[in-house]
């Protein structure tokens, strides 16, 4: 069987080949003008800040004195501890909010009711101030002292800011708990395994993916939220550098300093939440997103290989 083709509608033999097109981007001149705004006001900051009277050189000379590291030191170990009070405490509420016992939900879900309803400040201010009601604490069989030697400054702190995270950490917890298939729990329990070896083996390290991101959100904040510590006279970073800027009559550089150091310290917590995200990735990702070193080896890499290849 033969087929006619129609000559005519084939193009000739000496027609030129088909141009390709040519896509033109949109042209975005909002983007453009956003830049120069942010531009101009970030001119204008820097601006403002160099020809402000401003001893510069007092930053770096007081960046590792004696009390401004004292400061720090004692903001680290305040964020540190009190955030194993709310991580460990957190765990505790949130399967008592779980428990089908109604008297240990009903007192998890007020403890999470006040410590989210009142400000970490008034409950800082409220630690100090219990003194006042208080002459004693007695714990009868095991301990009795005067309340203001009790209750020092460290003391108030740590159980202001620890018992507060504890309220946020139990929904946080919760949350990952909750997020954990129910099929689990029913096939870990078919299997014949106790509630608390479900909850240990097979629902907390499947949680940990929807727990430990808002959680490092958590000791990021613990550490800046620590500067309220101030307020209950505990020596910390703000005030090692207040105490420094009126001594030596540069109170706004020791403040510039005391952020510094906070950048510093978040940018590191920061890093580490980072890997830990990407550890606990690696059950749901079917390819883990690389790391920023290993995309800059990737873009070097790129980089070598593309001249490399020019050259010959």
């Amino acid at each position: 069987m033969s087929v006619d083709v129609d000559k005519s509608a084939q193009p000739p033999a000496d027609a030129p080949p088909p141009q390709s097109l040519k896509a033109i981007p949109v042209r975005h001149y909002g983007r453009w003008v956003a830049a120069i705004v942010v531009i101009g006001l970030i001119a204008l900051l820097g601006r403002a800040f160099a020809t402000a009277d401003v001893n510069w050189d007092a930053i770096p000379q007081y960046m590792f004195n004696a009390d401004i590291l004292k400061g720090l030191r004692n903001t680290l170990l305040i964020t540190v501890l009190s955030m194993i009070i709310g991580i460990v405490g957190g765990v505790i509420l949130a399967v008592m909010r779980q428990s089908k016992n109604p008297v240990t939900s009903t007192v998890a879900w007020f403890y999470v009711w006040f410590f989210r309803g009142t400000p970490v400040y008034v409950q800082l201010f409220l630690w100090f101030n219990l003194g006042l009601v208080f002459q004693y604490i007695d714990i009868m069989p095991i301990y009795k002292d005067e309340w203001s030697d009790f209750m020092t400054p460290f003391l108030c702190a740590l159980l202001g800011l620890g018992l507060n995270e504890a309220a946020y950490m139990a929904e946080i917890c919760r949350a990952g708990l909750n997020a954990v298939d129910e099929g689990q729990t029913e096939a870990a329990h078919a299997l014949g395994m106790s509630h608390a070896k479900t909850l240990r083996r097979i629902i907390v390290p499947q949680a940990m993916r929807v727990i430990v991101p808002p959680t490092g959100n958590e000791v990021i904040n613990m550490l800046k939220t620590s500067s309220l510590v101030i307020a209950v006279q505990y020596y910390d970073l703000l005030q090692a550098a207040q105490n420094v800027g009126r001594d030596s009559g540069v109170v706004v550089e020791m403040l510039i300093l005391a952020a510094a150091w906070y950048l510093i310290a978040t940018t590191v917590l920061s890093i580490g939440q980072y890997y830990l995200e990407r550890y606990y990735a690696r059950g749901s990702s079917r390819q883990l997103p690389l790391t920023p070193l290993q995309r800059a080896k990737a873009k070097l890499s790129g980089g070598f290989n593309r001249s490399a290849g020019g050259a010959a």
